[in-house]
């Protein structure tokens, strides 16, 4: 993988401004050609630096619970109820982390009975849990995919 340059690093922030701006409108602003901004993204791609994702809002597809469910998995069951959870189709993120929770995952549901019969019906079935806390989100304040600011970077890339 080819190490990226501030040229790149423009691309990234502007597809995360707007993926569907034109790579003709992205050249002329950068004072690059169509085809460089082309190029540049499709290594980007074939580096899997980025993708291209349609991010629904939940509520707007019916999704109107969103919880965060931190677990405590058996000691040598950490990867294998990851595994298991990843199956499960309200789940749209998992991770292992230090602390309380061996495991977290946030996951969407069409109500809170749809939530109970998950926690009950599905999380219930899988060898290797040992508690799960549920928390279900009140509000939220920031959803953001952005991560990369060129501005922030500029005096590190290059």
């Amino acid at each position: 993988m080819k190490k990226l340059d501030i040229l790149d690093f423009q691309i990234l922030q502007m597809l995360q401004e707007d993926a569907r701006r034109a790579y003709t409108d992205m050249g002329s602003q950068l004072g690059v050609s169509e085809g460089t901004i082309r190029a540049r993204i499709n290594r980007m791609l074939e580096d899997e630096v980025f993708e291209f994702i349609i991010h629904t809002v939940p509520q707007k597809v019916g999704l109107d619970v969103q919880a965060i469910i931190g677990m405590s998995t058996k000691l040598g069951s950490q990867e294998q109820v990851a595994l298991q959870l990843g199956k499960l189709p309200p789940v749209r993120f998992i991770g292992a982390f230090s602390g309380r929770n061996d495991l977290i995952i946030q996951a969407y549901f069409p109500s809170n009975d749809a939530l109970v019969s998950f926690v009950n019906e599905d999380l219930s079935t899988i060898d290797g849990i040992v508690s799960a806390e549920v928390s279900i989100e009140l509000k939220q304040y920031k959803d953001s995919f952005s991560y990369v600011r060129y501005e922030e970077l500029e005096d590190t890339v290059g």
